[in-house]
């Protein structure tokens, strides 16, 4: 197995287009896993660690963009005031350790319909940066999964960055799984609330084939939000909010629960995550 360890993002793309089949590891938190398991034995492997062009970020007007290789700690304690959906969805991940070393590069880059990063950056409508040798283009995140662990990137690509639009609003994540923490989701959503443009962003993860938006769920609570009083949610809203995030679901009974569970599960994390972001929007100023 060829071992290539790049110290520029220029090298890195090079390295990509002579080796198509050299997997990209950033953390490790999830090829290394699959190496110790041996499910995968590629033959090369792609160390971008070196790179410091790839773990920065900076803010260009309303959008801020995050480096492929910012670890999910990092986004915690600098980016939870800008990004607090991302933030959140992040703390949610595996252990500190592995907060210290994952990214959501990675996570981008592995596809999983589980990927903790993936509903919040569906919520708000992130853009995905990508880059080989002959030039970069931007992915629109709602056309950047196409399967199962399958994503629009060129066999010569690399995720460098994603292009995140600053908080405007509350924003909420939630997921189910089988214990506290260390877990993959048996269901996750994200939310983002806009005032401004009395909209609503959502995000479901673990529940189809690719993450998710539940477009219905957001035209009707966009209607149906009491925006201009800022008055109470009501309980018929924010229930029908929930079933509508379930129908949009499109789940499959495995190893860590059921279709039927999951789109249950999903009614309730939507239904309290639009909760909690309206009591939020409701006492700001």
């Amino acid at each position: 197995m060829e071992f290539l360890r790049p110290t520029t993002l220029a090298d890195a793309l090079a390295a990509k287009a002579e080796y198509p089949s050299a997997v990209p590891i950033a953390g490790g938190t999830d090829v290394m896993v699959e190496l110790n398991f041996d499910k995968r034995r590629p033959d090369a492997l792609l160390d971008l660690g070196n790179v410091a062009e790839l773990s920065t970020w900076d803010v260009e007007g309303a959008v801020l963009r995050l480096g492929a290789s910012v670890p999910y700690a990092r986004i915690i304690t600098e980016l939870s005031d800008r990004l607090p959906g991302l933030a959140m969805a992040a703390r949610t991940v595996g252990s500190p350790q592995i907060r210290n070393r994952g990214t959501v590069g990675g996570n981008l880059g592995s596809a999983s319909p589980a990927g903790d990063a993936h509903p919040s950056l569906l919520a708000v409508d992130a853009v995905v940066e990508v880059a080989s040798a002959t030039g970069s283009r931007r992915v629109p995140i709602t056309e950047f999964f196409l399967g199962p662990k399958k994503s629009a990137l060129a066999p010569d690509e690399l995720v460098v960055a994603v292009r995140v639009p600053v908080a405007t609003g509350p924003q909420q994540f939630a997921k189910v799984g089988t214990r506290n923490a260390m877990v993959i989701a048996v269901c996750s959503f994200g939310l983002a609330v806009h005032p401004g443009t009395t909209a609503v962003g959502t995000g479901i993860g673990s529940a189809g084939p690719t993450p998710l938006r539940a477009p219905e769920a957001e035209a009707f609570a966009a209607q149906e939000l009491p925006w201009g009083t800022r008055g109470l949610l009501s309980d018929a809203v924010a229930r029908r909010f929930g079933e509508l995030v379930a129908a949009a679901a499109r789940p499959i009974d495995d190893v860590r629960g059921t279709a039927a569970y999951r789109r249950h599960a999903l009614a309730v994390l939507a239904k309290r995550t639009l909760g909690w972001a309206w009591d939020e929007h409701r006492r700001s100023r």
